[in-house]
């Protein structure tokens, strides 16, 4: 996003998080549920997503608009949150639709934490995502637009039922059933790095040739926390081709012996 869209997304978040307060899990959730159905509305009729993201026209018209189409449909908390966003300046139509989805996702993950569920809500995006990784058909046959979005889920739901959380369950079965134009990693991916957003900490995931103890895992936490100015959450991956040493990627920087100086330091932080 640009520009006026990072500042209507971030602005969006702030009251999202102000709604939320003192509301329950549950209630967490049908706002995630609904903000999900309105995204795939928009996703569906760009005509109606030029028109609420149109800051020609009136305020008033565009939120009016909404609120003819939704009221009744949603909870007057999440038509709140969508009449907001209407409302906002967005750089790119498109950027309206990309809003709402990332709300969506932070409510659910508002209801697991909620439910002291964060942790395993992070752990499971991210098992889930090396299995797909892992196994071409699986992707092939998540990923297929020719296969109705209610077959998607329907697999979704016969792979991961009772595996994983509820809340897993909705992020894992919406980025299979609507990618928005994301492959399944990226979506995955992306879902995952808005639940640890929570908590403003960053996701690095670590590969290594053998297991961490819980003590190497500690310092380089820690050496990463003091890199990144950041909590930090690892996904550490044992990779036996790895042969010895290790990998860390954060966000987009990878940290392996192509960059010497950076491994060097987070080796000595380890080592300390």
């Amino acid at each position: 996003m640009r520009g006026a869209s990072r500042a209507s997304l971030s602005a969006a978040k702030e009251r999202l998080a102000a709604a939320l307060d003192g509301a329950t899990a549950a209630q967490a959730t049908e706002v995630g549920d609904q903000l999900f159905a309105v995204v795939n509305l928009l996703d569906r009729e760009p005509g109606l997503r030029r028109t609420l993201s149109d800051s020609s026209r009136e305020r008033a018209a565009r939120t009016g608009l909404a609120e003819a189409l939704l009221a009744g449909k949603i909870s007057g908390t999440t038509l709140d949150q969508v009449t907001e966003l209407v409302a906002a300046r967005w750089s790119e139509p498109r950027d309206l639709a990309h809003a709402a989805d990332d709300l969506a996702v932070v409510a659910i993950s508002e209801a697991a934490d909620k439910e002291g569920q964060l942790d395993e809500l992070e752990d499971e995006l991210f098992r889930f995502s090396r299995i797909v990784q892992a196994n071409a058909g699986l992707r092939a046959a998540l990923s297929n637009q020719f296969v109705p979005a209610a077959a998607r889920a329907g697999l979704v739901s016969e792979l991961v039922q009772r595996k994983v959380s509820a809340q897993a369950l909705r992020l894992i079965t919406q980025a299979a059933a609507y990618p928005r134009g994301r492959s399944l990693d990226t979506g995955l991916e992306a879902y995952a790095n808005l639940v640890a957003e929570l908590r403003e900490r960053l996701i690095a995931e670590v590969h290594v040739a053998v297991p961490l103890t819980s003590e190497q895992r500690s310092r380089l936490a820690a050496a990463l926390v003091a890199a990144y100015g950041h909590d930090v959450y690892l996904n550490v991956v044992v990779d036996p081709d790895l042969i010895g040493g290790m990998t860390v990627r954060v966000g987009d920087e990878l940290i392996n012996g192509s960059v010497a100086s950076k491994l060097a330091d987070l080796r000595r932080r380890m080592a300390a």
